[in-house]
């Protein structure tokens, strides 16, 4: 037997629900892949469309768990993907959100409906908007930003691209929160497909998919801009090594599980301040060159830092690239931060 509602007078017009048993098939469509597009039922052997009047996260989370999508990321409107064609066979949809099957939730009737096609509704749900990763940055949390878009993987145009959209990157892969958001290929340019433009976000969204675009492979782009982020999570750990404390000492960088040192060239107050303020020691005192703290050891993984010294990260200065240096660790730069306590050896 279907659910009982009890419904408000002003919506005394819906009148029928539907067993599960009665239910028909359910599909998305128009999405980057199953679990995210506009909402079509068949019925009569016909697919149809279910218009937006009353749509919310409650009926997006059921057709997201009737379809084993997982949960309810955004109910969307306003043929978010695209109008259907043919038949609106759904409308006034009301469920609890806890129904298994959309049949079990309240509506007005079979193609009884006030809607057009430019009001079919549809969901994103959290097992599908789209799978991302970041590549050719120091680690998980930084790098141009790529997309997996019907099994292939693609990158996005840095077009309207700023710290809302980066920060819902990082929040998309648990990296925290965005510290730089970079456009001109800055960590190398991506190929084959690139695959979202104009992205935009209000910056409180979950996923990507969350956000407005230009649509899938709609772009004016060159891999020369494709965007890339740096997230909190990530770049790069960072140590004073050789001091009389933590806040003074010789500079080194965590990549790929190896610390390195950093090279003396253009070594200055500016790139001082920031590890400084990076590791919360206060302002710069002294920029040191030519191993003043001892020469390191291994890689030397940075070289030609160039940071106007207002960066919260020393990730968001410019250098030469990961490992591309002329140096010798008789060139290992330091630094002496306004914070540093000398230990009881030193005094």
């Amino acid at each position: 037997t279907s659910p009982t509602f009890s419904l408000p007078m002003d919506k005394a017009m819906i009148t029928g629900s539907l067993s599960a048993g009665d239910w028909p098939e359910l599909r998305l469509v128009g999405g980057p892949g199953r679990c995210s597009g506009r909402v079509e039922v068949l019925h009569q052997q016909a697919w149809g469309t279910v218009c937006d009047d009353l749509w919310d996260l409650n009926e997006a989370e059921v057709v997201c768990r009737q379809l084993g999508c997982g949960q309810a990321v955004s109910a969307l409107g306003k043929a978010h993907f695209g109008p259907g064609s043919g038949n609106i066979f759904l409308d006034n949809l009301q469920c609890s959100g806890v129904e298994r099957y959309l049949g079990q939730c309240a509506h007005s009737g079979w193609s009884e409906h006030n809607c057009g096609h430019h009001e079919d509704a549809g969901v994103i749900c959290s097992g599908d908007w789209p799978e991302l990763w970041l590549v050719g940055g120091p680690g998980r949390c930084s790098g141009h930003v790529e997309v997996l878009h019907q099994q292939v993987w693609g990158t996005v145009c840095d077009d309207l691209w700023d710290l809302k959209e980066a920060g819902v990157v990082c929040q998309q892969l648990g990296c925290g929160q965005a510290v730089s958001t970079l456009g001109k290929a800055h960590f190398s340019p991506g190929s084959g497909n690139i695959f979202l433009d104009n992205l935009q976000c209000s910056g409180v969204e979950r996923y990507l998919g969350q956000c407005a675009y230009s649509g899938w492979s709609e772009h004016n782009c060159g891999h020369h801009e494709d965007a890339s982020v740096i997230c909190s999570g990530d770049w790069p750990e960072l140590r004073l090594v050789g001091g009389p404390g933590r806040c003074s000492g010789r500079v080194e960088v965590l990549h790929q599980q190896a610390w390195g040192t950093v090279c003396d060239d253009l070594w200055d107050l500016n790139e001082a301040e920031v590890v400084c303020r990076q590791l919360g020691c206060g302002q710069a005192v002294s920029a040191l060159g030519k191993a003043h703290f001892g020469p390191g050891s291994g890689n030397i993984f940075l070289d030609n830092l160039q940071c106007s010294g207002l960066e919260r990260y020393l990730g968001q200065c410019a250098h030469s690239g990961w490992s591309e240096h002329n140096c010798d660790h008789h060139e290992d730069a330091g630094v002496i931060c306004s914070d540093f306590v000398l230990s009881p050896s030193h005094i």
